[in-house]
């Protein structure tokens, strides 16, 4: 995810698209995996975890660069999951200033 961010920032006649599109084949690969795992539960066991606290950021930014609520129904819901627990939602909330900040 990284790789495409990086490139969103850099200057026109710098781009990378082959790197870029690498890294979205790295993205689809990974979402088909987490897709496959996520069809009802969370992600290391069958109740909220440290697991999920983790996954959580590079999962919204990774649908940011690259969205895959459509394409990997589980993992989308996944997503949706995450956002609906009130801490999470709460953190959401307070970041809410910054993700302007987040080049799209």
């Amino acid at each position: 995810m990284q790789k495409i961010v990086g490139d969103r920032l850099r200057p026109e006649g710098k781009k990378d698209p082959h790197g870029v599109e690498e890294t979205k084949t790295r993205l689809r690969t990974s979402y088909r995996m987490i897709d496959q795992a996520m069809a009802v539960r969370w992600a290391m066991v069958d109740a909220f975890s440290l697991a999920d606290c983790a996954a959580a950021p590079a999962l919204l930014y990774a649908n940011e660069v690259m969205p895959f609520g459509e394409s990997h129904k589980n993992a989308g819901a996944y997503l949706d999951r995450l956002k609906a627990r009130p801490s999470y939602a709460r953190v959401l909330e307070e970041a809410e200033p910054y993700f302007a900040m987040f080049p799209r």
